[in-house]
């Protein structure tokens, strides 16, 4: 079976890359690298660097007779969104309708579609589930969430299978904390290079960390389940910043306090999802803590940072 990846280079798309190969399928990557990474793709996947905006998209599909879409490639700064909108609606609800326009003409038979807790803005109730009214506070809310209705559609007219997954805060390896990088890989940046993390508010904000490689993991189990549902991806547990702080600094074995700032906009005060449709129709659960996440992450960028100064040296 061969499954098209879009934003295949990027954190979250390059892990999913990983298991689905890891599992036998034929994966062609689609990324226009703007914040994707070479070395993020793996070797044994077909790799095509384009935008999901270019008119010559349609031929990646023609090239690689594709069965399935998993769809990653965004725009995904919340601050981005607000200072930048007609970017931000360009990748994410155009660039989806391209895409889907190429599943149209050249029969793909599901997308799987990355969408994100942002549609739901500022919670009424906790655990947010699926039948949480739709609300989203940032343009880049509204821009995840418009894409799932063109999704609906594409399948009421002409029979595309959907899956669509709303992500909690997904973090993990490779996450680039000097993009468009979560909190927690920012955190980690900060403190591994001796620098005190700040934080946007008073630290009692929460949220709900999921870490990549269980996404990976969703991703992969609804190529074959949950047709034409919308669900969550989350641990259904609630974090503050400050109680993740603490777990960090534990992990890498610092001192450092946090900095206090002041609260951004478009940021929500307290979010975390309920999961058990996942869980029901994937037959996916979690598998890592939030301190096993963090200490494999945090693994990871030491290494990283180790290998990066090794490197340093020798072109010196």
């Amino acid at each position: 079976m061969n499954i098209l990846v879009t934003g295949g280079a990027g954190f979250i798309g390059s892990n999913i890359v990983d298991l689905l190969i890891d599992n036998g399928y034929d994966v062609i990557v689609v990324d226009n690298m703007s914040t994707g990474k070479k070395e993020n793709i793996n070797k044994k996947a077909i790799f095509y660097n384009i935008d999901i905006t270019d008119d010559n998209l349609y031929k990646v599909f023609e090239n690689e007779k594709i069965d399935n879409v998993i769809h990653h490639a965004a725009q995904i700064d919340i601050q981005r969104s607000i200072n930048d909108p007609v970017f931000d609606a360009k990748v994410n609800i155009i660039g989806t309708i391209n895409l889907l326009e190429c599943c149209r003409k050249y029969d793909v038979k599901k997308i799987v579609y990355a969408s994100s807790a942002a549609v739901y803005g500022d919670p009424e109730y906790l655990g947010v589930d699926e039948k949480h009214k739709v609300n989203p506070i940032s343009y880049y809310g509204i821009s995840k969430h418009t894409p799932e209705h063109y999704i609906k559609v594409y399948n009421e007219l002409y029979g595309l299978k959907y899956t669509i997954l709303r992500y909690a805060n997904v973090y993990g390896i490779r996450q680039d904390p000097k993009g468009e990088g979560g909190v927690i890989s920012i955190f980690i940046d900060k403190m591994l290079s001796g620098k005190n993390p700040v934080i946007f508010g008073d630290g009692n904000q929460t949220r709900d960390f999921i870490y990549v490689k269980d996404v990976a993991m969703a991703n992969l189990l609804a190529l074959e389940k949950g047709d034409n549902e919308i669900m969550n991806i989350s641990t259904n547990k609630a974090t503050t910043i400050n109680e993740l702080v603490d777990v960090m600094s534990k992990i890498i074995g610092t001192h450092l306090k946090p900095i206090y700032a002041s609260q951004r906009k478009g940021d929500i005060l307290h979010s975390y999802l309920d999961n058990q449709k996942a869980k029901e129709l994937l037959e996916w659960i979690p598998d890592y803590t939030l301190e096993d996440g963090l200490i494999e992450t945090i693994e990871y960028y030491r290494l990283k940072y180790t290998n990066d100064e090794v490197t340093a040296v020798k072109e010196k």
